[in-house]
């Protein structure tokens, strides 16, 4: 019997290292003492054997980690093994994009086969504490007990996540944000992501007036959105482990089932598996979860696919969370919060805290969203946002003046925001990267007041001196005519306004900022706003009449955002002439952009606006339809 168990467990692992679907079964010629899988010896050609004895040569070092160590991560398949070699020791956290394993290398379990480890029933409690508090309600518990992610079924916002619970919207829109980091901006290359092609390609595909998120949207398949996901968990999860670590949180009744998928839909099994359970303590949390640390990124990545079923399920979202705050580390968190005594999840909504948010954007659970920290006095000190991250933050209350969002939030390495009001979380994004680019215009202007700032020995009055101004004028490369510099010299010192609106008024040749069209600099680009939660769509042709209980969706909005240069009056760009780009300017010819964008457009205005205006000052938004909501 023993022989045959040992038998049974290296057919498994042959199987499971398999790249190509598996041959059927042959009996073996020759009696019993054939050896495995020499069975089919004079039909396989010297390439078929070499293939098969490499699988088995891979299955047997398996089996030997696999019995050295007891709760290591799964085995590797041949395909991420491939994946590793081509990749190296690609990050997936710190920013760099994470290889993503296709999703029929996982093999054919229900569930992951390897149960993990149960916490130390402390350590539960610790964590339950931590999320929770001692007080919570079973409303909150059920509002993150009930909410899996999972992408919505509706054609039009089918690239974004569904939540119909309120509280869990802080890791949703997060997570959110990442997974469009991976659909619009990572290419694709035979299933690996290629960091440097991302890095260096040109996406103008994304930026023509005719490409829209819908047109994205609809050529995204199912495979294409899970690996998305996939790697944006991974990424997420080594960028709270310090790029060294990840730790998986599951389920312990949803391991070892030996049902098989073609008898029931894996998210089925799931959800009957998980009738009854609950957490609603500390000695719960400690009953129910199991955990598995990954070192490998694409170990993780490999696992991460194999539990998507679980992800989906009305667990998803707090067993993501508990993943995050396990690769962080407890101490760590606690470390990183101004007040480690309140929870997580706050009352008495039960919304998600920054904390959580900036855990998932930045991989420190910190308060506040201020660049890096903020001394009060006393050796008493607050953290914010301690380096750049690959997504944003936005929110409602810098509108308010409640807060101040810094430039690592704001200014991302990818044109994509999680947008904060003051109950929920959305996500905000462009097709294009140049949306944070500056213009011409807004370059020279930054160069100049940089000149002008380093000779101003007002402590910030605005006004330097005469000989400070020569040598800004020496610096930037201004070459003002003589009555010009005698006018701004006339009282002894020169005040930036006087002098800005003088460069305004200079040729270009000269060095000044002297715009043919009169538009300034003005941009005009698209946004695009996604609001997860299931809503009732009230619009037009989406309006389900006579019906009591309208059809509830997420909402996929398109904005045109209109911004002037930050250096005019607000009523500049509404007496700008659209004849102004219709004659002839310094190319001497008609911009069609320029007309376009000088053409007047009524703004219209909801809460996301005051958001958009704390990143782009001043800036008009059009839509159609409803307004956007940001609740």
């Amino acid at each position: 019997m023993a022989n045959q168990e040992d038998e049974d467990l290296k057919m498994a692992l042959r199987m499971s290292m398999q790249h190509e679907s598996p041959e059927p079964k042959r009996s073996r010629p020759g009696g019993s003492n054939t050896p495995p899988g020499a069975g089919c010896g004079a039909e396989e050609s010297p390439e078929t054997r070499n293939r098969r004895l490499q699988r088995e040569l891979m299955a047997a070092a398996a089996e030997k980690r696999m019995m050295a160590a007891k709760n290591v991560a799964p085995v590797t398949t041949a395909v991420a093994m491939e994946v590793e070699k081509s990749v190296g020791k690609e990050s997936c956290g710190g920013g760099e994009p994470v290889a993503e394993i296709s999703l029929e290398s996982v093999g054919k379990n229900v569930y992951p086969v390897n149960p993990g480890k149960e916490l130390s029933a402390e350590d539960a409690q610790q964590l339950f504490s931590i999320i929770f508090g001692d007080e919570v309600t079973k409303d909150i518990l059920a509002q993150w007990s009930n909410q899996g992610i999972r992408f919505s079924p509706d054609s039009e916002t089918s690239m974004g996540l569904v939540q119909h619970e309120g509280g869990p919207c802080g890791v949703l829109a997060t997570l959110q944000a990442f997974v469009l980091k991976y659909l619009l901006f990572i290419p694709e290359v035979s299933g690996i992501v290629v960091p440097a092609l991302a890095r260096n390609m040109d996406l103008r595909r994304c930026s023509r007036s005719e490409c829209t998120a819908a047109d994205i949207v609809s050529s995204l398949t199912e495979e294409r959105k899970s690996r998305a996901l996939v790697s944006s968990m991974c990424e997420i999860l080594f960028l709270c482990g310090d790029n060294e670590r990840a730790v998986l949180a599951s389920i312990g009744v949803l391991h070892g089932d030996d049902r098989s998928p073609e008898d029931n839909s894996k998210d089925d099994v799931i959800a009957k598996l998980l009738e009854g359970v609950a957490i609603e303590s500390g000695p719960d949390l400690q009953k129910v979860l199991r955990v598995e640390v990954h070192t490998s990124k694409i170990s993780a990545s490999q696992r991460l696919e194999a539990m998507l079923p679980i992800f989906r399920s009305r667990m998803g979202a707090i067993l993501f969370l508990i993943s995050a705050l396990l690769s962080r580390g407890v101490e760590s968190v606690q470390g990183d919060r101004d007040d480690p005594s309140q929870p997580l999840v706050t009352a008495p909504f039960g919304h998600a805290s920054q904390e959580i948010v900036n855990l998932l954007l930045s991989g420190k659970a910190v308060a506040n969203v201020f660049d890096g920290s903020m001394d009060l006095g006393g050796g008493m000190f607050v953290k914010g946002i301690s380096s750049p991250v690959e997504v944003g933050f936005l929110t409602l209350l810098e509108s308010l003046n409640f807060c101040k969002v810094g430039q690592h939030l704001k200014c991302p390495k990818w044109p994509i925001w999680v947008v904060g009001s003051e109950s929920h979380y959305t996500v905000l994004f462009a097709l294009d990267t140049k949306v944070q680019e500056e213009n011409e215009y807004e370059s020279r202007e930054t160069q100049i007041r940089r000149a002008f700032d380093a000779q101003d020995q007002s402590g910030g009055g605005g006004f330097i001196s005469v000989d400070g101004f020569h040598q800004v004028l020496r610096d930037t490369g201004v070459n003002l005519p003589a009555e010009k510099v005698n006018h701004l010299c006339s009282t002894g010192f020169i005040v930036w306004s006087e002098f800005w609106q003088v460069l305004l008024d200079l040729d270009k040749s000269l060095g000044g900022l002297k715009d043919a069209t009169g538009l300034m600099g003005k941009k005009v680009f698209d946004l695009y706003h996604f609001n997860g939660i299931a809503k009732s769509v009230i619009n037009g042709s989406h309006l389900n009449f006579g019906i009591e209980n309208p059809v509830q969706r997420p909402r996929l909005t398109k904005l045109r955002v209109s911004v002037p240069p930050k250096w005019t009056p607000e009523e500049f760009m509404s007496n700008v002439a659209v004849s102004s780009s219709t004659g002839n300017n310094e190319t001497g010819g008609k911009n069609v952009d320029v007309e376009e964008v000088s053409k007047p457009e009524p703004s219209q205005h909801a809460p996301l606006v005051d958001c958009i205006r704390t990143r782009w000052a001043r800036a008009t938004c059009n839509w159609d339809g409803d307004a956007p909501s940001i609740v």
